[in-house]
């Protein structure tokens, strides 16, 4: 009766719901060394943890030899942790240089280049599992293009000047103007409809 954590494919967030459905604490948030706890000696192999993870990254072993097989199933997993931790549409934000958390920022930003302005408008409370988000690179691969991502959680004026009414959103600026804008959160199974969008926002912009 073992909890086992595939970390490769698990971006190890406090907002997993796992630890709020472990009826005994058998899985729970470490505060103090930020990442998912485990303890097998209270475990009772509900899979209410494995059940609730979206990705598939939690496993439940009800045997030794059931622990071993999915044991190396996760050693095996080709993926990386590398690769999971970098920028994507809708996720946590990774490289802070990248942000923009006030409204003087902004209009900074959007007015010193007159090059294209790809602008992600997000919230943290809203932030989408890293696995099933898109890297940002292979959105814009080739785009001669500044991309910010747009904290609005203290800025929902901002979100009322620009009509957006989704959570997370790509806007496009252009010479200080709004351009067009692509609202919601695609994941990765729908990576071709948003590469669609995005495509013909920016033969608006040429």
């Amino acid at each position: 009766m073992s909890i086992l954590i595939n970390f490769k494919i698990c971006d190890n967030s406090d907002e997993c719901e796992g630890p709020k459905l472990c009826p005994v604490k058998a899985l729970t948030w470490d505060n103090k060394k930020k990442t998912l706890k485990i303890d097998n000696t209270k475990c009772i192999s509900c899979t209410r943890c494995a059940r609730s993870c979206p990705v598939g990254a939690i496993h439940v072993a009800r045997t030794e030899a059931e622990y071993k097989k999915i044991k190396k199933e996760i050693d095996k997993d080709p993926r990386k942790i590398s690769d999971l931790f970098v920028d994507k549409y809708g996720a946590q934000i990774l490289d802070t240089s990248t942000i923009i958390k006030n409204d003087k920022v902004f209009k900074t930003k959007i007015t010193k280049t007159n090059k294209l302005i790809i602008c992600e408008f997000f919230d943290p409370s809203m932030a989408q599992c890293l696995i099933r988000s898109i890297p940002i690179k292979e959105l814009f691969k080739h785009i001669d293009m500044l991309f910010y991502k747009v904290d609005v959680s203290n800025m929902k004026d901002l979100m009322n000047i620009y009509d957006v009414k989704k959570i997370p959103s790509l806007l496009f600026f252009k010479n200080e103007k709004l351009i067009g804008k692509i609202q919601g959160f695609y994941d990765i199974d729908h990576k071709k409809d948003l590469q669609d969008k995005i495509q013909k926002m920016l033969k608006k912009c040429i």
